[in-house]
C-alpha cells in the first residue's frame, strides 16, 4: 500500500522544502501507474494516476467504478467513467499496482 502525501508548503523553507521535494518526487514516481482508490461511500475506482492538488483531490484517467457489493464474491460489472476526480476528503485508501507482480494481474504493496 502507498500513502498519498499532500504537502501544503511553499518552496524556500529550508528542511521543510527538502521534505516537500521528496514528497513531490514520490508522487511523480506514481504518475501513470494503475491505482485502486476506495471511497467513503463504499465505491472503488480503478484507473491511471494523472495528478493531485493541494487539497488531495486525485485525478484518474481511464477510470472504472466498482460499486460496493453485499456479496463479497460478486464484484459486478464496472461502470466506465473515463476521466474522474476523487475529492480528497472521500478517499479511504489508495493501492498502487505493484511492478513486482510479474506475470499476474493485481494490486499489491510496492515496498
Amino acid at each position: 500500500y502507498v500513502t498519498m502525501i499532500c504537502l501544503h508548503t511553499s518552496d524556500g523553507q529550508g528542511e521543510l522544502s527538502s521534505y516537500s521535494s521528496r514528497g513531490r518526487q514520490k508522487l511523480e514516481s506514481l504518475l501513470n501507474k494503475n491505482m485502486r482508490i476506495r471511497m467513503t461511500d463504499g465505491r472503488t475506482l480503478v484507473g491511471l494516476f494523472l495528478c493531485t492538488d493541494r487539497d488531495c483531490n486525485v485525478i484518474l484517467g481511464s477510470a472504472q467504478e466498482f460499486l460496493k457489493s453485499s456479496d463479497s464474491f460478486s464484484q459486478g460489472e464496472p461502470r466506465v467513467l473515463g476521466l474522474a476526480m476523487i475529492p480528497g476528503h472521500h478517499v479511504v485508501s489508495i493501492e498502487v499496482e505493484s511492478d513486482s507482480l510479474v506475470g499476474t494481474q493485481g494490486f499489491g504493496s510496492s515496498q
